[in-house]
């Protein structure tokens, strides 16, 4: 690896404090990033839509109010990126469907304007799959996102954008959004940490698609980060209730400082049962159990049976609370007719990719099977409960973050048509609500990033926040791609 600058690798709280204290511009924070962005996008296509001359205006302006002794944000003058289906003034907001291809927001979303708010400089925004539901981050609109790390390799979905750019060095963080998966994957496949908020933590208002119902507490917004530091203060940047999504709530965002981890339970969970998890998955996992220990963790090895059927569970809460089908949301309000979308796919005449004409042909099953997907709802429950008395107040639960480093390119799908739906191991904690945090653990043999999920309780983001910065410190966290 040769010499790196040293503004790729810091957080932007660093970021932030050498603006402050004088020893960095915003200017040249920023053209560092950019001039990396440049470099790198070609090969990976996380950014797809790019806003730089707007972003060293601002970056501009951001300097010249150092001068005026007013008090600064907290990221004041730090450049970041934006997951393309949260609306950015100025920016596509098609959420990488091609009906929605000329969409340009007017407005920014809740989220978005908070972070600019706290003097965050968006470069651009970054690519999705096809309406934010599948697992790797390739549509019509813009194509395919590579992993940065091995282009022939996923880099997650729907945030792949995101986590590709933060894990290539090209942003130190980025707003994302989850329901399935769709921060944490990403992070976990890039290398990167992406934090999952507490069900209704943070609103989702201004993002394309939105959910209904109870599933907007299963649709979260939430940061992705090269660094641990950087997860806490967005997180609290963006939490709180706008007005407008009523899934959210008020929640306070304890202090992840004051987290003392000596004595507190720490449940590792190795797999799910049903779904096996590659060796040096359970390895790296086994680590981070040996850390924690030496900390004063109490460990406890644990199974939950209902994990066996977490898929199940997690389509059935979800299908219970959506009213609209993902059909009709691929149709702009008019449901489209999936077997057709599949033949014209098979002479390259369909707008849509193979997996969402698969999904908008599924989703309906649930619906038709009321009486099955009621005990997989009352399951769901269940293991929320139990999971939490297994915790008890403030313990954390280790789970993996997926059953195998980064995936090649296609193999969800052929996974997916053998129904092996192994995201589902981040999806169980959308439909329970418990917060997540995805923190990266070095390299594997391939040299793809290993990493892992630490859960704890409702309300309880602080707690795994705190142990991700604790990871970060024994074991190194995110480590730059060799290229």
């Amino acid at each position: 690896m040769g010499t790196v600058n040293e503004l790729l690798i810091i957080s932007g709280s660093e970021i932030a404090r050498r603006i402050r204290d004088g020893r960095l511009t915003s200017r040249d924070a920023l053209e560092a990033h950019i001039e990396h962005i440049e470099r790198v996008n070609p090969r990976i296509n996380a950014v797809v839509q790019q806003r730089f001359e707007l972003a060293r205006r601002e970056a501009d302006s951001a300097d010249a109010a150092m001068s005026t002794g007013d008090a600064l944000p907290v990221f004041h003058g730090v450049p970041c990126t934006i997951k393309e289906c949260f609306a950015l003034t100025g920016m596509p907001n098609s959420a990488g469907l091609v009906a929605r291809k000329d969409v340009i927001a007017t407005e920014d979303a809740t989220a978005v304007a908070r972070v600019r708010a706290a003097g965050a400089i968006p470069m651009g925004v970054t690519n999705t799959s096809e309406l934010c539901m599948w697992m790797e981050s390739v549509n019509n609109v813009y194509g395919r996102t590579n992993n940065p790390y091995d282009r022939r390799h996923i880099c997650g979905g729907s945030s792949g954008g995101e986590g590709a750019i933060i894990g290539a060095g090209g942003s130190p963080f980025g707003v994302g959004s989850d329901v399935g998966g769709s921060i944490r994957g990403p992070a976990f496949f890039n290398g990167v940490f992406g934090h999952k908020p507490t069900g209704g933590l943070v609103p989702g208002t201004g993002q394309h698609p939105i959910a209904e119902n109870g599933a907007l507490r299963y649709l979260v917004t939430g940061p992705l980060c090269r660094r641990a530091e950087d997860l806490l203060p967005l997180l609290r940047i963006m939490a709180g209730p706008d007005g407008q999504d009523s899934g959210c709530v008020d929640g306070l965002v304890g202090d992840a400082d004051q987290v003392d981890l000596d004595g507190r339970r720490l449940v590792t969970v190795v797999d799910n049962g049903k779904i096996a998890v590659h060796p040096e998955l359970r390895r790296a996992q086994r680590r981070v159990a040996d850390a924690l220990e030496a900390r004063g963790m109490v460990i406890i090895e644990a199974r939950f049976e209902a994990l066996k059927k977490q898929f199940d569970i997690w389509s059935a809460m979800m299908s219970r609370e959506n009213v609209t089908t993902f059909g009709t949301l691929l149709g702009e309000g008019r449901s489209i007719h999936p077997l057709w979308e599949l033949a014209k796919l098979c002479v390259g005449r369909s707008d849509h990719t193979l997996m969402a004409s698969m999904l908008a042909l599924v989703d309906p099953i649930t619906k038709r099977m009321p009486r099955y997907a009621g005990k997989l709802v009352d399951q769901g429950r269940r293991l929320r409960d139990e999971i939490v008395a297994t915790l008890g107040e403030g313990g954390v639960m280790l789970y993996p973050s997926h059953s195998t480093p980064a995936p090649r390119h296609n193999e969800p799908v052929r996974q997916a048509l053998r129904l092996h739906m192994p995201f589902a191991y981040l999806a169980i904690f959308n439909v329970l609500e418990l917060p997540s945090t995805q923190v990266p653990l070095g390299l594997g043999q391939q040299g793809l990033p290993l990493g892992v999920q630490v859960v704890s309780t409702h309300g309880q983001d602080h707690v795994t926040i705190a142990v991700a910065q604790a990871l970060e410190a024994d074991l190194g966290g995110w480590t730059p791609p060799a290229d």
